[in-house]
C-alpha cells in the first residue's frame, strides 16, 4: 500500500507541477502576484491531502470548505492537463507546417494570458457543467426472471446503490435526494454495494450526515457490504456508523430474508492490504445455505465475475467503477473491467454493476451519469 501512495503521489505531484509551471509562465514579472499563485496553488492542489492529516486539529468549517476545494481541483486538473497538451500538440504540429495565424505563434505576454484566460473559462464550464449533471440521478430499471427454488415469493422489488460516497462534500443534501427517489419506488429491500462512505465515521457523524437513511421505507430492510472507500476510512468504525444507521452488513456473510431468498456479502478485495487477513472465498462463504433459494450477491468491485457464475449465483450486484466518472476515464474503465456498467449475463447469473449515485473526489460527472437501480425480479 505505501508503495501504491509513494507512486501515486510522484504522479500527482509531476502533472500538478505540469500545469504550475504553465500558469507561472503566464504571470510574467510580479514577484507578489508569483509568491501568491504559489502558496494558493499548493493549498489548492493539496488539499484534499492536508484536511486528512489534519483534520483532528481543524476547525469543522474549515476542514469542510478546504476538502471541497481540494476535491474539485482534482476535475479542474483532469481538464487542465488534456487542455494544455492539445495546445502542446497543436504548437509541435504547427513548428513544422506553420498553419496557425502569426499572431497566435507570438511569445508575447499578453497572448500567453489571453490563452491562459480562455483555458481558464473553457475548464470551468466544463466542471460546472459536470456538476451539474452529477446531480441528476437516474433511475435505472431492470426485469429479471430467477429460478424460484423452493422461494415462496413470486416477484420481489430490489433497490440498489452504490458508491454514494458521504463527506461534507457531497453530505446529508444528496442523501435526502437518494433515500426520496428509493421511497418513490417502494422497495422491497435496499441493497448497497460499498462506500457509502467518503470519510471517516466520526466526520460524518458529527455533521450529522447520514439520518436520512433512517427515513427509507422497506419491507426487508437494508443490507450493506464494505467497499474499498469502508476499509480506507477504517472498516470496524465505518461498520458500526452503518448499523447505527440500521443497516445489516455483510462481512464474508449471508442472510436468509423471509425463507424465500439469500442476501450474500463479501468483503472488497482491498481488505488484504488494510487487515492483513484475506476475504473468503465465495465457495467458502456460501457452504452451508440451501441451495435451492434464490442467490442474490454483494461484491463491491466487479472483477472475477466467473467466480459467480461457476457458484450458481443468481444475481451479482457491483459497483466501484463510477464508469469512470470522469471523462476520459471511462474509456480506461471499460478497458480494465470486463463489465465496466450496466447489465450483463454469463450463464444462468446475472450481472450489474452500477455508475454508483454519488461521486469520489470532486462532485463531478462528464463521463457517466449517477443512478439508482430498481431491480424487478421474478421468481418462477
Amino acid at each position: 500500500m505505501s508503495l501504491f501512495f509513494i507512486i501515486f503521489f510522484t504522479v500527482y505531484t509531476t502533472l500538478n507541477y505540469y500545469v504550475f509551471i504553465r500558469g507561472w509562465q503566464t504571470i510574467g514579472n510580479y514577484p507578489i502576484i508569483k509568491i501568491i499563485y504559489l502558496i494558493s496553488f499548493i493549498l489548492i492542489a493539496y488539499g484534499y491531502v492536508f484536511v486528512k492529516i489534519l483534520y483532528k486539529v481543524l476547525p469543522p468549517l474549515i476542514y469542510d470548505i478546504w476538502l471541497g476545494v481540494g476535491a474539485i481541483w482534482f476535475a479542474f486538473l483532469v481538464y487542465f492537463i488534456l487542455s494544455l497538451l492539445l495546445i502542446d500538440i497543436v504548437r509541435f504540429f504547427d513548428s513544422k507546417f506553420q498553419f496557425l495565424p502569426e499572431i497566435l505563434r507570438s511569445s508575447e505576454d499578453s497572448i500567453k494570458r489571453y490563452t491562459a484566460l480562455i483555458v481558464i473559462a473553457v475548464v470551468s464550464l466544463i466542471v460546472f457543467l459536470g456538476n451539474l449533471n452529477k446531480r441528476n440521478i437516474e433511475i435505472r430499471s431492470l426485469e429479471l426472471t430467477v429460478p424460484k427454488g423452493q422461494s415462496k415469493l413470486s416477484e420481489l422489488n430490489v433497490v440498489m446503490a452504490s458508491d454514494i460516497h458521504l463527506s461534507p462534500v457531497d453530505g446529508e443534501k444528496l442523501l435526502t435526494r437518494i433515500v426520496d427517489k428509493m421511497n418513490s419506488l417502494n422497495p422491497d429491500i435496499v441493497l448497497l454495494a460499498g462506500d457509502i462512505v467518503d470519510d471517516k465515521a466520526e466526520i460524518l457523524e458529527a455533521r450529522g450526515i447520514g439520518k436520512s437513511f433512517q427515513k427509507l421505507k422497506t419491507r426487508y430492510g437494508v443490507y450493506t457490504i464494505n467497499g474499498n472507500h469502508e476499509f480506507i476510512n477504517g472498516v470496524e468504525a465505518s461498520v458500526l456508523y452503518a448499523e447505527q444507521l440500521g443497516f445489516r452488513t455483510l462481512r464474508d456473510d449471508y442472510a436468509l430474508i423471509d425463507s424465500s431468498f439469500y442476501v450474500i456479502g463479501r468483503e472488497d478485495r482491498v481488505m488484504p492490504q488494510f487487515t492483513g487477513k484475506q476475504r473468503k472465498s465465495l465457495k467458502e462463504i456460501i457452504r452451508n445455505i440451501n441451495q435451492d433459494y434464490p442467490k442474490i450477491l454483494l461484491d463491491h468491485t466487479p472483477v472475477g465475475l466467473e467466480e459467480a457464475e461457476r457458484n450458481n449465483i443468481n444475481i451479482q450486484l457491483s459497483g466501484h467503477t463510477h464508469h469512470g466518472q470522469i471523462w476520459p476515464a471511462n474509456l480506461i474503465t471499460k478497458m480494465i473491467y470486463e463489465l465496466s456498467w450496466g447489465y450483463k449475463k454469463k450463464g444462468n447469473t446475472h450481472y450489474y454493476v452500477s455508475s454508483g449515485a454519488g461521486t469520489w473526489g470532486p462532485p463531478v460527472r462528464t463521463g457517466s451519469r449517477s443512478e439508482i437501480v430498481n431491480l424487478k425480479i421474478k421468481f418462477e
